[in-house]
């Protein structure tokens, strides 16, 4: 590596990297906190760039471009003088602003470590989500680092989505998203034609300061806050969801046609005549993945096929610009806003029956033990010969339907294959060690007038798993070709659980008289042993969401570090391109490698730097779209239970808070919080760990899992939230306080199959929120009680 020294001496050490990125490169950033180093004080830009070499206006552009970068990054700070130090010289910590309802927020620092707590006052200057500068200022009586904010380094927000009201010649919108804590004021004939109460979008036109609040101008109305379908349009805004196609990828979709073009079929191998499927649930539209499998000796040979994204979505695209935007799918109840425009997500990419498709091919040998002895990746052209359902298929194979059996008398050799394929790689499963949690998931069914009729859990059989564990097979496999090849793909990793949460983990299972092996170092095999030994108990589902919550978030990541909960040393996604970004990076990475070693180093070369950028961001598009769809689907139920206010249900405890616990009713899958304060004369305390509210005066216990009868005596759909009462209060169990006698004896708990990510079994849900009080209607600055539209709730 060569070096570059500047007149004054000072030497570049980035000086080859920032060469081959740019034409006309300036001092690396390295070399720009090693001179402020040396310096010792703050350096004013003269100063900086004089000492750096930096001459000439088009230098000088890219330099205040780069000292700006810097500074979003927190690797800077530019103080009143105007003057650049180094952030951590000043004992700054850069981070994100996490805010709580209630006022008060956190500043989560970006290098790690504790979290400063954030009082209301100083988060005036903020919105949840900006990225800030702060300072520790005292450790308080709590024991808490409080913070103060020195600089705001980003605005996560230009537009805000939520209720406009107009009261008192003054209008101003209330954020749909609570977690937004100030009124965003509109100016007089700001406002367009909003009128007061409905939803609205609204742009930033000043952000908050410690002296002045945020303005707004409206930008779009959305309509009526409970006209139908609001719920949606107001997540797609809320959560920042790319929803309209730009006029460019309108163009160069309009170019595709119906049927594959003989041309873009030559040269790939011909797979149409091996009678490969398509198994899928009853609503679905879009089918990536085929299967087949036949006998190989003492085993199989499975091929799992995948529709060929990457032949119509090239790099650098309108398309793929917009597919990456958007990073993955995103599924409401009864509406689905596609990664990719429908002609080809439910066309030409999609492996409909009887067509011909361009598909991506794992080709793989495995021994009748359940152990892939080989593969191949092949380019491939394909014809699906049925389209098949996950109930029919587990009626022909489970429950033996003869007139299924009939009418799928052709395909019955290699479903059989199938079911016998799938039987040897799940106790391989098994043995390895893979953590299965058993997470009911529900689903909405809705009448003839788009209301909901009924919400009923998914039921998982043995064709899901069937084509789960061969997903799994060809993921895996794609993550080993790619590593052995030295290829920079978004690995899916999934890390252990953190020390702090084993330890909760281990001392909540101590009580039930569990044990978590493994030491300081537990595998998933000793999670997998605990599940085993939770397996009949009344308080199976417990045990479950207990280690799901004590679980990690899978992300996608550079790196292959593995994924904890499917024992796998390495990971990918390869399965899914036509809804997840990653899996088509995959694709090319793999057609890289197939055209041979100097394009798979072309590829290298060009890909590795920036994939660490793109891996976050998948990983953030894959995490927002979760949250918009629960947010949905909470408003939804919520709606739903506006007319049963009144009426009782059986449910089970599925969250204690120190404000009360939250009640999941066992037939319709709704949740709804028991507040603290409805729980009678008694004082409760909270213990996290063991998940449970302990009443001082009469030791009465209220623990996550445990069965209750409650009554629906609030629904707020501007809130979004359900509140419960406790009926029969005296029938829930008691027990001395601190003992553990009686743990595990309560009534059954709802037990049901999860719908799973194919090839990903992951915790899907991160830490719960920090809460340091009760929930409390948020105010105006005028101090009047507002209605928020529809938002989260407590929770």
């Amino acid at each position: 590596m060569s070096t570059k020294k500047s007149n004054s001496g000072h030497t570049d050490p980035m000086a080859d990297r920032e060469a081959r990125k740019y034409e006309h490169p300036v001092p690396s950033r390295e070399a720009i906190m090693a001179f402020l180093e040396a310096a010792e004080e703050p350096l004013s830009y003269r100063r900086l760039a004089a000492g750096l070499d930096v001459d000439g206006e088009r230098d000088e552009t890219a330099f205040s471009r780069r000292l700006r970068a810097m500074e979003r990054d927190g690797q800077l700070l530019k103080n009143r003088r105007g003057r650049y130090g180094l952030a951590q010289k000043m004992e700054l910590i850069a981070g994100t602003i996490t805010a709580h309802q209630d006022g008060f927020g956190f500043l989560i620092p970006d290098a790690g470590g504790q979290d400063l707590f954030i009082g209301a006052r100083e988060m005036r200057k903020v919105f949840h989500g900006d990225r800030v500068m702060g300072r520790l200022l005292e450790i308080d009586h709590r024991g808490r680092q409080v913070g103060v904010i020195v600089d705001v380094l980003e605005r996560r927000h230009s537009t805000i989505v939520g209720r406009y009201f107009f009261e008192d010649r003054m209008g101003f919108v209330v954020p749909e998203d609570k977690r937004m804590n100030q009124d965003l004021f509109i100016p007089e004939g700001d406002e367009g034609q909003a009128k007061s109460g409905q939803m609205v979008v609204a742009e930033i036109t000043r952000q908050p300061t410690a002296r002045a609040q945020a303005l707004g101008r409206v930008t779009e109305i959305l309509g009526d806050h409970m006209a139908p379908g609001m719920e949606i349009e107001v997540a797609l805004r809320q959560f920042e969801l790319p929803h309209v196609w730009p006029d460019a990828v309108e163009a160069e979709a309009s170019r595709f046609t119906e049927t594959v073009p003989e041309q873009a079929k030559q040269g790939r191998v011909d797979l149409r005549k091996i009678p490969l499927v398509t198994i899928d649930g009853e609503d679905a539209r879009d089918f990536d993945d085929a299967v087949y499998c036949e006998p190989d000796g003492k085993g199989w040979r499975l091929l799992v096929a995948i529709a060929d994204v990457s032949a119509y979505v090239k790099p650098e695209s309108a398309l793929d610009t917009e597919a990456y935007k958007r990073g993955t799918s995103v599924y409401f109840p009864n509406r689905v806003i596609p990664m990719l425009p429908e002609v080809l997500s439910n066309g030409l990419c999609s492996l409909n029956p009887d067509v011909d498709r361009l598909c991506m091919v794992c080709d793989m040998r495995i021994t009748s033990a359940g152990k892939i002895k080989s593969f191949d990746f092949l380019e491939a052209v394909m014809r699906s010969h049925a389209r098949l359902t996950y109930n029919e298929v587990a009626a022909i194979l489970v429950d033996g339907d003869p007139q299924l059996r009939k009418k799928r008398e052709a395909l019955l050799p290699q479903l059989e294959n199938l079911y016998d394929l799938f039987r040897a790689l799940h106790k391989v499963r098994a043995k390895r060690g893979s953590i299965e949690l058993e997470i009911p998931e529900t689903y909405i069914i809705y009448d003839d007038n788009g209301r909901i009729d009924r919400i009923v859990p998914r039921q998982r059989n043995d064709a899901h798993r069937i084509i789960e564990e061969c997903m799994l097979a060809a993921n895996i496999c794609a993550a080993e070709y790619l590593a052995k090849n030295k290829m920079p793909v978004p690995y899916r990793i999934h890390e252990p659980p953190q020390e702090e949460k084993l330890a909760n983990l281990r001392e909540f299972l101590f009580e039930l008289g569990l044990s978590l092996r493994g030491r300081d170092n537990p595998k998933p095999k000793d999670f997998a042993a605990v599940i085993k030994d939770a397996e009949g108990r009344p308080d199976t589902r417990l045990i479950h969401t207990v280690m799901l919550r004590s679980m990690s978030q899978a992300v996608y990541s550079p790196d292959q570090v593995g994924h904890f909960a499917l024992a796998y040393d390495r990971y990918t996604h390869f399965t899914s391109p036509i809804r997840r970004y990653p899996d088509l990076m995959v694709h090319r990475a793999i057609k890289a490698v197939l055209a041979g070693r100097k394009t798979a180093k072309r590829y290298a070369l060009e890909h590795r730097e920036q994939l660490a950028g793109q891996a976050e961001h998948c990983s953030m598009t894959s995490r927002r779209a979760d949250e918009a769809g629960w947010e949905v689907v909470k408003w939804l139920k919520t709606e739903y239970m506006q007319d049963k206010v009144g009426e009782e249900y059986a449910g089970v405890i599925n969250g204690v808070a120190n404000f009360g616990i939250f009640v999941e009713l066992t037939e319709i899958y709704v949740e709804g919080l028991v507040h603290i304060t409805s729980l009678g004369n008694d004082y409760y305390q909270y213990d996290p760990v063991k998940h449970r509210l302990t009443g001082e005066r009469t030791n009465e216990v209220l623990r996550l899992g445990d069965p209750v009868h409650v009554k629906v005596v609030r629904v707020d759909l501007d809130e979004a939230r359900i509140d419960f009462e406790l009926v029969g209060h005296e029938q829930v169990r008691r027990q001395k306080k601190g003992g553990a006698d009686g743990y595990g004896k309560r009534g059954k708990g709802e037990k049901a199959g999860s719908s799973k990510n194919r090839g990903n079994k992951s915790s899907k849900k991160g830490p719960g929120k920090r809460t340091d009080s009760k929930p409390a209607k948020k105010k105006t600055s005028r101090g009047k009680s507002k209605s928020k539209g529809r938002s989260k709730g407590s929770r």
